[in-house]
């Protein structure tokens, strides 16, 4: 008798349903098919949402679109630096590049991966204009630190939020506190817009900014788009980009965000499900997070580097897709010759690091499966290592 092959559960599933089919359907059907009247509702909805108050946002077509135009607005080019973690997504660091400016790449905290401000201290110069300061997975940066850091030494702040949409710190929305914070929305992000971005900063001034970047540089003013109509006649003074939201995605969105405290709750609930389970497992680290403040994203843990690909190879077998979020920057060849400090935290995350299955309305039976397979992985290595203990030990980081 043949053992039936298991369901296969995939990294990331975005959650959509009746409705956000239904406002596509709807989009598509109002025939205005560029930024308009949807991009205009969703972003009074995500500032409501948001709690926004002295702050002002802008949607873009993606993050990627949200990190560029924030360095551009904050005048980052040829000559400059931008601090930024080594352990970071690539489109942190061609965000910079794309503006000439020259990332420098810090450490992160082993306990968080996230930037590490003893380490960004270290590499200041008078070049240095800007910091990125990215939340990963579920867990947020020093913020605090991060805006005394900046203060100190008067630089512009651009916090990646791409992760950490919805969640607080310190009691204040992600998007509400920074000096400048992009989200995303893209296609595997807790709230998807199919594709999608927004830039938040601090000014009309830099906002008006925004509105002509996201659109070639035209200086139309976007009230008459978010009617559904187009300006004919406008000015041009500077470089622009094809960067603004559709009305087709804004739909998609609007429909996200008014489940968001459902997708919110479920996605605690798998997460806490992965943590009551794992709990205890030599051979595997987990994260700690403030469910009660966080809306998960990624839910990830560290096993040894020599057992990395053996772990993922069964949790495959079992059915489960794992992913690896992310290779450091200084793995990559155009970064080789960036300036950088001692690296050891991010080098040894980026080898370690295994991203697991995590879902809005994840079904029970899917938490299940990837549970099983992992334990199953450590049950197995234990038995041929005789019972002795792993390598890495686990922990929860605190």
């Amino acid at each position: 008798m043949t053992t039936p092959t298991p369901a296969q559960v995939p990294v990331f599933k975005p959650l959509i349903e009746m409705e956000e089919i239904a406002a596509a359907v709807k989009a598509l059907e109002l025939g205005w098919l560029g930024m308009g009247s949807f991009v205009n509702e969703l972003e009074q909805k995500l500032s409501a949402y948001l709690g926004l108050k002295d702050k002002y946002l802008a949607l873009v077509n993606t993050g990627h679109s949200a990190l560029h135009v924030a360095l551009v607005v904050a005048e980052c080019g040829p000559g400059d630096e931008v601090i930024v973690p080594s352990f970071c997504c690539v489109s942190d660091f061609q965000a910079i590049l794309a503006v000439g400016a020259e990332p420098v790449l810090c450490d992160s905290l082993d306990e968080s991966i996230t930037i590490d401000i003893d380490s960004a201290e270290t590499l200041v110069t008078p070049r240095t204009k800007a910091v990125i300061a990215m939340d990963y997975g579920s867990q947020l940066c020093e913020h605090d630190r991060v805006a005394a850091f900046a203060k100190k030494h008067k630089l512009r702040v651009i916090h990646d939020g791409a992760h950490t949409f919805g969640s607080k710190y310190k009691g204040r929305m992600v998007g509400s506190f920074s000096d400048m914070t992009m989200l995303s929305f893209d296609p595997v992000k807790t709230m998807t817009c199919l594709d999608g971005g927004a830039l938040i900063v601090s000014s009309e001034k830099e906002l008006h900014r925004i509105h002509e970047l996201r659109i070639l540089g035209m200086g139309q003013p976007p009230s008459v788009m978010y009617q559904n109509k187009r300006a004919w006649t406008f000015h041009v003074n500077d470089i622009g980009f094809r960067y603004h939201m559709i009305n087709l995605h804004a739909a998609v969105g609007l429909s996200q965000l008014a489940k968001m405290d459902r997708i919110a709750a479920t996605r605690r609930a798998a997460y806490r499900f992965y943590l009551d389970n794992l709990s205890g497992i030599p051979g595997l680290r987990i994260p700690a997070v403030d469910l009660d403040n966080v809306t998960p994203f990624i839910f990830y843990v560290r096993v040894a580097e020599e057992t990395r690909d053996a772990f993922r190879t069964h949790l495959g077998e079992c059915g489960v897709d794992t992913g690896v979020h992310w290779q450091p920057g200084h793995h990559f060849k155009v970064l080789d010759g960036c300036r950088r400090g001692d690296l050891s935290v991010a080098h040894k995350a980026g080898n370690e690091i295994v991203t697991l299955p995590l879902h809005s309305s994840m079904a029970r039976e899917h938490q299940q499966q990837v549970v099983d397979a992992v334990r199953g992985y450590f049950a197995g290595a234990k038995k041929k290592r005789g019972g002795g203990k792993s390598a890495l030990q686990q922990s929860r980081v605190a």
